[in-house]
């Protein structure tokens, strides 16, 4: 009876420490920021991270998301840029799977901006305004002066290095991650432990 009670212990705390489990490193890319906005890659969804000036506290930032079908992140530059030349009456709506954004343009100092307003969860309740931005803020953002906006189409990798596949020991994750890999021809020492 000890012996099975022993065992029934042994189980129960090897099942206790294996809750915690290694989730896969997914690799996400900065297209463009400009202050407190920017632009996210992850795989195929892109997504805008910015401050939200709407909520007394200054640390809040919210993000909207989509994907890039049919070149949406190009149409989305595209119907921002156009909106400087040509200044819509009203706010542009859009709609997202989760979220109803709005394009609203206002002349600060003379100079066109632009300011997403976010509908949060399709509530007109929750509402979350970015800081108003020029068109040489909104290139910045979308990869456009830095030619991060070759980024829309191809997958996300980071400094040439492709996502590791999970490792088995926590350290070898790690340490694949961090260093490049060598160049062709090199040789790796093995350190020694």
């Amino acid at each position: 009876m000890r012996k099975i009670i022993l065992l029934l212990t042994c189980l129960f705390g090897i099942s206790v420490f294996s809750q915690i489990k290694v989730l896969k490193n997914e690799t996400l890319v900065e297209i463009g920021k400009d202050n407190s906005v920017g632009l996210y890659k992850k795989q195929d969804k892109f997504t805008i991270n910015y401050q939200d000036l709407n909520t007394a506290n200054l640390n809040t930032f919210r993000s909207f998301s989509f994907l890039n079908l049919n070149g949406d992140v190009e149409g989305l530059y595209k119907l921002i840029t156009d909106g400087f030349i040509d200044t819509p009456i009203g706010n542009i709506t859009l709609e997202l799977p989760n979220d109803i954004i709005e394009l609203h343009y206002e002349k600060n100092y003379g100079q066109p901006t632009v300011q997403f307003i976010q509908f949060i969860n399709k509530n007109r309740k929750y509402v979350g305004k970015s800081q108003f931005l020029n068109k040489k803020q909104i290139d910045k953002i979308f990869g456009k002066s830095t030619g991060k906006s070759s980024l829309y189409d191809r997958p996300a990798t980071v400094n040439n290095v492709h996502t590791v596949k999970p490792a088995t020991t926590s350290t070898a994750t790690t340490t694949a991650a961090a260093a490049p890999a060598p160049a062709s021809g090199t040789k790796t020492k093995k350190s020694k432990k």
